[in-house]
């Protein structure tokens, strides 16, 4: 009886230390061997953002082996590529709503197709990529590279307010896409819209219009309101002398830029004070 008793007491011991052995595996936690990386970037008036899993090459012989030529790649490993888009956009001159797509590719030696698909669970299962999912595919050249990326790289790059290149590389293959978003119209009626009301954000307003060579008499309207609305700001003033001087009145901008040393020096803001001097000599060719 009381050894029938002790087994069953050394029975329920060992049950527990296996279930415990068992939870704290569970709860073990090792580096992923392809990780996961999540990018955002601000992008036009919203943002493009890219989740992806990093393999590495470790050695091997990546595309033409590890990535055969010729076939479906879901881009990355793990789970499928994505891709967010906040707003509509131009993918290699072909629209593409605002949306969240999985990007495939036929890698090739000579050149690449790259596919944005409709179906975000698929992942690896190649098998059953199907080509009515497709929203967009496209041929690219890949670039060679010098030096080997040892970690599989996507990144936006040569980003301006309405261009950008989403580029892959992996091991010493590179290659990479084009985005643009027609946002000019959206932002000349919203400028419109805001310039009706009381409290108009004249700075902001003449700040594109000098970057993207709008109309500079309407620019120079706008920077001398917002002038008067703060007189002590010496960006503001060296705003105005960057206008006049690409509106070719080098006097004017001559005065708005002594005018920024003098309110600059007073805040001991060196930064701007240099680039006002520069403008002065800009200005005094």
């Amino acid at each position: 009886m009381l050894i029938k008793k002790i087994n069953k007491i050394s029975a329920a011991i060992a049950i527990a230390a296996f279930s415990i052995t068992n939870v704290n595996a569970q709860q073990l936690k090792v580096p992923a061997p392809s990780p996961l990386q999540t990018l955002k970037q601000a992008f036009a008036l919203d943002n493009i953002t890219i989740e992806y899993s990093r393999p590495s090459v470790k050695g091997r012989v990546v595309f033409g082996d590890v990535v055969p030529f010729g076939k479906v790649w879901r881009t990355g490993a793990n789970a499928s590529t994505k891709i967010t888009f906040g707003e509509d956009v131009t993918v290699e001159g072909k629209p593409v709503a605002a949306g969240t797509y999985a990007i495939y590719s036929i890698p090739n030696k000579d050149s690449w197709e790259i596919m944005l698909y409709k179906d975000l669970t698929l992942g690896g299962n190649v098998a059953d990529y199907k080509a009515e999912n497709e929203v967009l595919k496209f041929q690219v050249k890949p670039t060679a590279l010098t030096a080997k990326v040892e970690t599989f790289t996507i990144n936006v790059a040569n980003v301006t307010s309405n261009t950008c290149a989403i580029e892959l590389a992996w091991d010493k293959t590179s290659v990479a896409f084009n985005v643009s978003a027609d946002i000019e119209s959206k932002i000349m009626k919203n400028i419109d819209a805001t310039m009706s009301k009381d409290a108009r954000p004249y700075y902001q307003a003449a700040s594109y219009y000098y970057e993207n060579s709008k109309d500079l008499a309407k620019a120079t309207e706008w920077i001398n309101k917002a002038v008067e609305q703060n007189p002590k700001a010496y960006w503001v003033m060296l705003l105005k002398a960057k206008i006049l001087l690409k509106a070719k009145d080098k006097k004017g901008a001559l005065a708005a830029a002594e005018q920024t040393v003098v309110l600059a020096k007073e805040e001991q803001d060196d930064a701007y004070v240099k680039m006002a001097e520069n403008l002065i000599a800009e200005a005094k060719k």
